[in-house]
């Protein structure tokens, strides 16, 4: 089994393909060009978790390939500026901008979101993140970023979809593991962070049934085009990504490694 597994490059540079627009279809039932384990329920809630209106301004921290953001700017009317170190993913992001006519109220960046931000002080009225903090190494530094990047009065939003809820062999982690750099949080540990950093919590949502159903989704409808995605990413490849889900989906439905959703706000 390779140590090391492509998701992202995969899916972002073949974002038009018919065979993965059919993967995400099947998969989330709305196509944001996504990589995650939001649900299309959870992408139509986040715009009032997060109060968006007309004229905030927003920023997206792991913004893949630009889909959702724009699905915000477009609905909302929002301006979204998206960051993300993955460089096929905002190339495609803003050739879809451009497209779509949205280019003036969502622009995208490549850059690494670990590291301090090149962008002005309280500069946005809401900041989120899906399932994009369990890669940075230093979450207390990323939500100090964020919430000097927030203006006072405005909410954050991230998902962790790595939080411990029960015993979790080598094996399976290494599995988890397969596709990037990770942080796995015991439980709690988020609130803490989000309080040290300065915000006051607003809730935590469990998805983890939401994110072992979009797992067993996924994989399934990765296995039905199993010779068009073969070759596409090689065979290895594609085991490592079915080894993968099916691994999220087994940890995440016996509650063993739990998915939450944080809302915040800094009312400083």
């Amino acid at each position: 089994m390779p140590r090391t597994v492509d998701l992202y490059d995969s899916a972002y540079e073949n974002y038009e393909s018919e065979t993965y627009r059919e993967i995400r279809t099947e998969t989330y039932g709305k196509d944001f060009g996504q990589t995650s384990w939001v649900t299309t329920d959870e992408s139509e809630e986040i715009p009032q978790l997060l109060a968006l209106k007309a004229d905030s301004s927003v920023l997206e921290i792991g913004c893949g390939s630009g889909g959702y953001a724009l699905h915000l700017a477009e609905k909302i009317g929002c301006r979204i500026l998206g960051l993300d170190i993955n460089v096929p993913g905002v190339r495609n992001a803003n050739r879809l901008a451009q497209a779509k006519n949205l280019a003036s109220r969502a622009r995208f960046k490549d850059q690494d979101v670990s590291k301090v931000l090149p962008l002005e002080d309280s500069a946005f009225d809401a900041v989120f993140s899906n399932d994009v903090l369990c890669h940075l190494p230093d979450r207390a530094a990323v939500l100090g970023e964020i919430f000097r990047l927030t203006k006072p009065g405005g909410r954050t939003l991230f998902s962790d979809g790595l939080v411990v809820g029960g015993m979790v062999s080598y094996e399976e982690l290494t599995i988890r593991s397969s596709i990037g750099f990770y942080v796995y949080s015991p439980p709690g540990e988020n609130e803490r962070l989000i309080r040290e950093a300065g915000f006051r919590l607003v809730r935590a949502i469990d998805t983890t049934l939401n994110a072992a159903s979009i797992a067993k989704r996924w994989h399934d409808a990765r296995e039905k085009r199993n010779m068009q995605l073969v070759a596409v990413e090689g065979e290895r490849n594609f085991e490592g990504l079915q080894r993968f889900l099916s691994c999220v989906f087994k940890l995440c439905s016996e509650g063993r490694l739990l998915r939450y959703l944080y809302v915040a706000d800094k009312t400083e």
